[in-house]
């Protein structure tokens, strides 16, 4: 399935049924006066959130999404039978906007979390509702309202405890596939990642979290240069980051590359920015003497930060990155219950 992450939908909550003017019409019940019953409520345009839901492809073709009609009122007092609500399942992380203004609505975080987008008009009152001892046989009834109607923008920023960010072809993609169940395209040119990438990892004391592999960036990434633009937001959520870097000759150094990548998250959102970074050299199976000068230099740039050297052909370094990892997942976890 292509993965969408943006959509623009026309909702409307369903009509509410007029009411009926109706009179009893008995033998034996003379002046048996009026007995029009109320209509339906329209039914109500739900958006809900779903895990099993990973993209907002099915929404983006539907459109316009319109609940049904409230059924009109009937005589002998019975009521109209309320239109048939409509649901849009979406992925945890989607955020909904008011199309014309851009002001957020609501922000879908939680499975099973529902929000009424659009709600069905009431059903009008039937004629029995207008007797009085004055007005005994009315001959009106109410229409029904009309349901709400609105135009939404949807956009999905994926639920990750931990975002992968770097260059294309630094090995992001062959981490997540080691440490986690997901298993992205992994090949040896430029943006074999399309699409961010989810995986669950089983950490340690038996935790789970998530971890996500964002498209490599490139510098003008926050202007649309390259692939990664369009998924800066999804790390956004994301608890802390891995910026992961190699050393490679085409490429001036890994210096470079982390100041250039720093400085497209400062200009895409300032305070993604200044999330915490766990930064990883890659690849140091195929290091040779003189890219070694490269590597110290990394590491005493880097002397205030946490860095850690892995190969992930190898696997050297991967496991004490991840049991770092986890015990950061778990500490930010901690932060946010206190």
């Amino acid at each position: 399935m292509k993965f969408v992450d943006q959509a623009i939908i026309s909702i409307a909550g369903g009509n509410g049924g007029p009411g009926a003017v109706s009179f009893r019409r008995e033998k034996f019940v003379p002046l048996g006066g009026p007995d029009g019953g109320d209509g339906g409520r329209g039914g109500s345009v739900t958006i809900v959130g779903d895990e099993n839901v990973i993209t907002l492809y099915d929404v983006r073709y539907q459109r316009h999404v319109g609940a049904d009609n409230g059924e009109k009122g009937m005589g002998q007092k019975k009521y109209g039978r309320g239109g048939e609500d409509k649901l849009i399942r979406v992925p945890v992380g989607t955020l909904i906007y008011d199309n014309e203004t851009s002001e957020l609505i609501v922000d879908i975080i939680e499975h099973g979390q529902e929000f009424v987008a659009a709600r069905g008009g009431l059903g009008g009152r039937g004629n029995v509702k207008f007797k009085t001892s004055v007005h005994k046989a009315p001959r009106y009834a109410q229409e029904g309202l009309p349901g709400e109607a609105i135009t939404i923008r949807l956009e999905l920023k994926l639920m990750a405890d931990v975002g992968i960010i770097g260059f294309p072809s630094v090995g992001k993609s062959t981490l997540i596939s080691i440490v986690s169940n997901a298993r992205p395209k992994i090949a040896e040119y430029h943006f074999t990642t399309l699409t961010p990438n989810l995986g669950m990892v089983e950490g340690s004391d038996f935790i789970q979290y998530v971890i996500a592999d964002i498209p490599g960036l490139i510098e003008g990434a926050h202007e649309g240069q390259g692939l990664g633009h369009r998924f800066l937001r999804h790390v956004e959520r994301s608890r802390f980051l891995i910026h992961m870097v190699e050393i490679n000759e085409i490429r001036k150094s890994p210096i470079d590359d982390i100041e250039t990548i720093n400085r497209e998250l400062r200009l895409f959102n300032p305070e993604l920015a200044e999330r915490e970074q766990i930064y990883v050299l890659n690849k140091t199976d195929v290091y040779a003497d003189e890219q070694e000068q490269a590597r110290e230099e990394l590491r005493e740039y880097l002397k205030d930060k946490k860095l850690f050297e892995i190969s992930g052909i190898t696997r050297d370094g991967v496991k004490e990155l991840m049991i770092f990892i986890g015990q950061k997942v778990i500490e930010y976890r901690k932060k946010a219950v206190d």
